[in-house]
């Protein structure tokens, strides 16, 4: 008989942890919990003592001022500069009160004069206290603050910093050491997809490149069918609509992350020039472009405002009234920020399909837009995400009549 096939043996397991290794003595750790128990233990141990020996110095100093007696004898009588006793001679009865009084008058002004330099003792140790808390309390925290300006740099896209925090192996260090885990793997996904989106943008823009280089040799032949030219007319058409959708792709994957290079860039000439870009589609529509473009300098790509400018300018002719319709452009400067404003006439857009205007290849009543004429369903997408790369926002709000008004806020 022949001998069954053993059994496959399972695979080695890996020798290397990625976690951490245990340190031999946790208990021993300086976690900042110890090492702030330590520090406020220690300050209150030391206040303690020092308020406990001044209170001893001004105790003695009142008792050596209180053992001396407020009055003499003089030849057989009793004066006092300090008590209320006749010169005469009075009765044993009367001069034992007196004197006691007087005693008890003399203790009573060092108690109070022991307690007016205790609050003044404790005001001022309180004032030392708090400047040393505050010191000490600024040292401790100064991790954080290192932590804190790295994030908000990170934060504009400089991905490449990092914390390199120095110092006991504590909670905060080991945050740091995470925080920068953290950064190395995003800076490299972030690297992955600016390198995809290269690639990307190399290998989808080719072929359709190609398929329009040869739709257009088959339409210039005079000799072609007519059937055959309105086939290629559609294709052709079909193929620029793909080279629309392929570069509103990539212009929205790339202004997803924030600007690092930026210039001085003027609204109004933006305005402008996506203005004359659509002045004749929007003679064609008999649609009138007007509205007063100011100066409203912000830092930031030209290329990407220059698109948010042309997308909101293109949708406000191509969704408008068959008749008599207007776009309103206007740039202007307020409260420190560039508001770009582009209203129109058109269509009545219920208030809660506003939101819906801003997802890619969405329309008003959840429709799909890729069957539309009018465009691939990416231009308010891509100019949400053009403003909050350059730090600002863009509202829209309906109009009364009809239409919208597009509000782009961005910092100057």
């Amino acid at each position: 008989m022949a001998s069954t096939p053993a059994p496959p043996q399972a695979p080695p397991k890996p020798t290397w942890d990625p976690r951490r290794p245990a340190p031999p003595l946790p208990w021993l750790r300086p976690t900042i919990r110890i090492r702030l128990t330590l520090l406020y233990g220690g300050m209150f141990l030391i206040a303690g003592i020092l308020l406990l020996s001044i209170i001893y110095l001004l105790a003695a100093n009142a008792l050596n001022v209180g053992s001396n007696l407020p009055f003499k004898i003089v030849s057989g009588g009793v004066t006092s500069d300090v008590c209320k006793l006749s010169g005469s001679e009075l009765p044993a009865d009367e001069l034992n009160h007196a004197l006691n009084q007087c005693v008890n008058d003399q203790r009573q002004h060092a108690l109070d004069n022991l307690l007016s330099r205790s609050l003044l003792a404790l005001l001022g140790l309180a004032i030392i206290a708090f400047a040393f808390g505050y010191a000490m309390a600024g040292r401790v925290l100064s991790p954080l603050g290192r932590i804190l300006r790295t994030a908000r740099s990170v934060a504009g896209s400089d991905l490449s910093r990092r914390i390199e925090l120095d110092g006991p192996d504590d909670e905060i260090k080991e945050l740091a050491d995470t925080f920068d885990d953290m950064l190395e793997r995003l800076e490299r996904a972030f690297t992955a997809q600016q390198r995809f989106v290269g690639n990307a943008s190399h290998e989808l823009r080719t072929p359709l490149a190609i398929n329009r280089t040869l739709l257009e040799v088959h339409l210039s032949d005079p000799g072609a069918p007519v059937e055959l030219q309105q086939l290629g007319k559609t294709l052709l058409a079909t193929n620029e609509r793909s080279e629309q959708l392929v570069e509103g792709l990539l212009l929205l994957a790339r202004s997803d992350n924030q600007i690092v290079e930026r210039k001085p860039v003027d609204l109004a000439e933006v305005a402008e020039q996506a203005v004359d870009q659509v002045n004749g589609e929007a003679e064609a529509k008999g649609v009138t472009i007007r509205g007063d473009r100011k100066t409203a300098v912000v830092q930031g790509n030209g290329v990407l405002l220059e698109r948010i400018a042309l997308n909101l300018v293109q949708n406000a002719v191509r969704y408008n009234v068959p008749e008599d319709g207007w776009v309103e452009v206007t740039t202007e400067v307020q409260h420190g920020h560039a508001v770009l404003t582009v209203s129109n006439t058109g269509p009545v857009v219920p208030a809660y399909e506003v939101d819906n205007l801003f997802e890619p290849f969405k329309r008003l009543r959840g429709a799909d837009r890729t069957g539309s004429d009018k465009g691939v369903g990416l231009g308010l997408s891509i100019v949400r995400s053009v403003a909050r790369a350059h730090g600002g926002h863009i509202t829209a709000q309906p109009r009364e009549g009809g239409g919208l008004v597009m509000r782009v806020t961005l910092p100057v």
